[in-house]
């Protein structure tokens, strides 16, 4: 499995950025993919997640009203993760990632496959 993150880069205060995460190698199923962050000096974090067939999703209280993750529907095995309303302390690389295994999960630990990350700068 390979996932391949895209659309990082350098935002305003209040701007938006769309990412999106190209998975390949196999069919996902009922599993679930994420997106996760790590800031300078911070541990890397959960942001949000969906079901890869169905409508489940959950997100950190910390993007939630701002940030939507789903299917790209326009690309096949590919979630985005539209960030609206992006603030300084969004800046981080994010990362997808995909879990192999039934049930949500938000913990880092319980994905088996990563992409390689994007970096997000949200300039204040």
């Amino acid at each position: 499995v390979q996932l391949q993150a895209s659309g990082g880069g350098l935002v305003q205060t209040g701007g938006s950025l769309r990412l999106s995460c190209a998975a390949s190698g196999r069919t996902f199923g009922s599993y679930f993919m994420a997106w996760f962050r790590q800031a300078p000096g911070k541990e890397r974090e959960f942001v949000a997640y969906t079901r890869w067939n169905g409508y489940i999703t959950y997100y950190a209280d910390s993007v939630k009203g701002r940030f939507a993750i789903a299917r790209d529907n326009d690309k096949r095995n590919a979630v985005y993760l539209q960030m609206n309303s992006l603030k300084p302390e969004d800046t981080a690389v994010y990362y997808c990632a995909a879990r192999t295994v039934p049930g949500a999960s938000t913990i880092e630990a319980q994905y088996d496959y990563w992409g390689q990350g994007t970096l997000v700068t949200v300039s204040s």
